[in-house]
């Protein structure tokens, strides 16, 4: 009798998390790596016809993991709509001081930048991250 419940109780737990990693990897959003600066440039050109995301994130810090995976959840533009570029902080330090540098915006982890016609339009760092406030802003 034990060992049955034993083995429904494994069942359900294991039920659990193998939804939640599903659910996980259905939200990922189609990121462009950004490991260049030379693709800085590329991002300027690009947000002249449509804006250009940022999105600069620490793997190491939980904070920054959360803020992704909800910024993942509430995202909804089309592709066709925005250009989101990834930066993986850990790997490319001195790419995001040079972010930091083209854009004049401090540097924080994790952070948001969009980018229309040349300029920074939007952003924001922690969880002050809104997609719904870029969505605003997109309107305008």
């Amino acid at each position: 009798m034990q060992s049955k419940v034993k083995t429904i109780k494994m069942s359900l737990f294991d039920n659990l998390f193998k939804n939640a990693a599903k659910e996980e990897n259905s939200l990922k959003i189609n990121w462009v790596a950004l490991t260049d600066k030379a693709q800085l440039e590329e991002i300027i050109k690009i947000s002249i016809a449509k804006p250009v995301l940022i999105f600069k994130h620490s793997s190491r810090c939980g904070i920054s993991r959360m803020v992704l995976k909800n910024f993942e959840r509430a995202y909804d533009i089309s592709e066709t709509e925005m250009d989101r570029y990834f930066l993986d902080l850990l790997e490319y330090k001195p790419l995001s001081n040079a972010i930091s540098e083209k854009f004049k915006v401090v540097h924080q982890s994790p952070q948001v930048l969009v980018i229309k016609n040349g300029a920074v339009i939007y952003h924001d760092s922690h969880n002050y991250i809104s997609f719904d406030k870029i969505k605003e802003i997109l309107k305008h």
